[in-house]
């Protein structure tokens, strides 16, 4: 499950060794060559032994499955990254609002835009969860930045969505693409109010029609067997025409899909280029890195035990039975600073606050294991 990912390099010269050492005039050369290309091969990197030992303990301890990338940066052009199911797919759930942050961004830095330009809130944008856009009225007019940050800090879904329908989608999808090297490295993102709509179209293919509004009163519902039957209601079809038997299967259904979802290595790619600067200016750079610095949403997850000395600017993701956790974590200042892309996510358990303490654990493991103090 896990990996050490090499610089490019490495493994040709670790091929060109091995040719080297196994011929027989190699062997008559002289111990002093065999040093000098032995030490030339990079060797893995102590903290991510000691990282492989605790992920596999802590997942097996755990009623579900660990998904991890460390990608270290500020070392002098070589790569450092570590994966822990990292290329399996995963469903990213509002980690994918940073790359509609990234192009919103990059509109304001080409002068398309300012943070200071008004969007008009219409009851069509609506859509359950938290953040405070569901508390202003219709026809509010709210600044661009008044949504970003809460669409990051606090994972505002209706903030996402206006934000989402000002840039087009398609927009939205071409940044998170041109910012992977892969293509297959991530899935279609959509809007969050057709996330709802994809799940429950599992139930019925009449529910892909159903409004934000809708899945706010669904919201309300205590139990998901009152949320079936409220479908059936608001549909006009018998309850026993769903489907599926259960909301629990409805989202496995829509997992199965690659909508909102991608590998954990690929994502990782995404925030080096934010972090590195390539993804932006540094001005706009700077700006989107001190939003993220302000996530609260995510006070019980990675930060929790990564200590106080580590600064993280951070999204968070969390959905039926997946938790996410993703970002930059710095230590140090000047020539000193430490810096890692982390990308950390749980599936199969259905408690929150399980999860929350599962990437917490992750968390303390990572800080443990010397992530900030090992060179590659």
């Amino acid at each position: 499950m896990s990996r050490w990912i090499l610089p490019p390099h490495l493994p040709l010269l670790a091929l060109f060794a091995f040719s080297l050492l196994a011929s027989p005039l190699w062997a008559t050369s002289g111990a002093g060559w065999r040093d000098r290309l032995e030490a030339s091969v990079a060797t893995v990197p102590a903290w991510t032994k000691r990282l492989d030992a605790r992920l596999a303990l802590l997942e097996a301890g755990f009623d579900g499955e660990l998904g991890v990338h460390i990608w270290k940066l500020d070392n002098a052009g070589q790569e450092a990254r570590y994966g822990w199911r990292d290329r399996e797919p995963w469903y990213l759930a509002s980690l994918v609002k940073v790359p509609v942050a990234i192009e919103l961004m990059a509109r304001v830095e080409a002068g398309s835009a300012t943070l200071d330009d008004r969007l008009v809130l219409y009851e069509s944008h609506y859509v359950d969860g938290a953040g405070p856009t569901n508390w202003a009225a219709p026809g509010s007019e709210l600044t661009l930045r008044e949504l970003l940050e809460p669409m990051l800090t606090v994972s505002d879904n209706t903030a996402s969505d206006m934000l989402i329908d000002f840039l087009g989608l398609d927009s939205v999808n071409r940044r998170a693409q041109s910012l992977v090297k892969d293509p297959d490295g991530l899935g279609p993102i959509t809007t969050l109010v057709d996330v709802r709509r994809h799940v429950y179209r599992q139930l019925h293919p009449e529910a892909f029609a159903l409004s934000g509004l809708d899945f706010i009163e669904l919201r309300k519902l205590e139990s998901d067997e009152q949320r079936l039957r409220w479908l059936a209601r608001r549909l006009g079809v018998a309850h026993d025409s769903l489907q599926l038997t259960s909301l629990d299967d409805a989202f496995q259904a829509y997992y199965a899909t690659d909508l909102n979802a991608g590998r954990l290595d690929a994502f990782a790619e995404l925030l080096a280029e934010l972090a590195e600067g390539r993804a932006l200016g540094a001005d706009a750079t700077a700006e989107l890195m001190v939003i993220l610095s302000g996530t609260t949403s995510g006070e019980r997850r990675l930060k929790a035990g990564m200590g106080r000395d580590i600064r993280f600017a951070h999204k968070t993701g969390t959905q039926h039975r997946r938790t996410c956790d993703a970002g930059i974590a710095s230590q140090g200042e000047g020539s000193a600073r430490q810096r890692a892309v982390i990308v950390a996510c749980t599936r199969g358990v259905l408690n929150v606050a399980r999860s929350e303490q599962m990437l917490a654990a992750v968390g303390r493991a990572l800080y443990e294991s010397g992530v900030f103090l090992d060179a590659p």
